[in-house]
């Protein structure tokens, strides 16, 4: 069994990841706790270590005797980068920086830094892919920019075997605690609120089923690939933000629910969906989830959750 530390391990992803990987993995999880899930925590899953990125000394204890990191902790808003992008660099840049750093000190094996898509590359005409230009228009965007280049860095200068994944838009279980799309117009429908679209609702993204984002980070952490590299991970589905509501009311029983349109938000992207070949080519990658099932499971989860759900305030890591 490998050993591998996963930070950010008690957030939306790297609880489902700890849950997918506890059986072929000896886990180490560091986080702040600060925008953690609520829900999913085993702790018979995993090591526990609390503390921040941004805390030099304390990330490079969590991390001796680590053979690989999967490297998820974030401040992952667009919105947020916006009003604050100072807090989402030192979080983000500083953070990566640290965590690069510590793994080359400590020698470990392999990190996989968990990088975004849509938001990266900016406003192109989709599908992108690996060799789209990034140009991004939110600090977000450029901080997961910056992170990308300090791990190709890191690869080049200093021989520490890093891989970038560009998530798609991710949804799942464990995701109550969040602000995206899935989980505001899940909790929505269970208030019988208005679903509230920014903007006309033409807006498009790539949803990716948590289950099929752990399966590739997974992967990629087995993978021979080359140091350095970038890959894709999403459905390869470009799904309209209007599309995904009427989806989730069909699913809900609800198709008449009220949709409440407002100004389109800065910083988001117009539109959005991925290549995943070169991760098909490099790893198996392929998504298994439709967005149908995959959304009518999510709804099941938080139906199943009733008002608990209702009661865990969402943020954005």
């Amino acid at each position: 069994m490998g050993t591998t530390l996963i930070t950010g391990g008690r957030g939306f992803v790297g609880t489902n990841l700890v849950k997918q990987m506890s059986g072929e993995h000896r886990l180490r999880v560091f986080d702040s706790l600060e925008r953690s899930s609520p829900t999913g925590w085993e702790p018979d899953a995993a090591e526990m270590v609390v503390g921040n990125i941004l805390d030099a000394k304390a990330l490079g204890d969590a991390m001796g005797s680590m053979e690989s990191v999967v490297h998820l902790a974030a401040y992952g808003s667009v919105v947020e980068s916006v009003s604050d992008p100072l807090t989402n660099f030192t979080a983000n840049v500083q953070g990566t920086f640290n965590v690069l750093k510590a793994a080359l000190d400590a020698q470990v094996g392999r990190v996989i830094f968990a990088s975004t898509g849509g938001a990266l590359i900016g406003d192109a005409t989709p599908p992108v892919s690996e060799e789209s230009l990034p140009k991004p228009i939110s600090p977000y965007g450029a901080s997961k920019l910056c992170g990308e280049a300090y791990a190709h860095a890191f690869a080049k200068a200093s021989g520490l075997h890093t891989t970038c994944l560009r998530f798609g838009n991710v949804y799942g279980p464990h995701s109550a605690h969040k602000k995206g799309a899935v989980t505001l117009f899940i909790k929505a429908l269970m208030r019988d609120q208005p679903i509230v679209i920014y903007g006309d609702g033409s807006a498009s993204r790539d949803y990716i089923h948590v289950e099929d984002l752990c399966a590739g980070i997974s992967a990629a952490l087995g993978a021979e690939s080359p140091a350095g590299e970038v890959y894709h991970l999403a459905s390869r589905r470009e799904t309209t933000v209007l599309e995904l509501a009427r989806t989730l009311r069909d699913i809900a029983g609800k198709p008449a629910h009220p949709i409440e349109f407002r100004p389109a938000r800065a910083g988001e992207v117009a539109r959005n969906f991925a290549r995943c070949d070169k991760a098909e080519s490099a790893f198996g990658f392929r998504s298994r989830w439709t967005l149908q099932d995959g959304l009518a499971a999510t709804w099941e989860w938080f139906s199943a959750l009733g008002d608990q759900a209702l009661q865990i305030e969402t943020s954005d890591s």
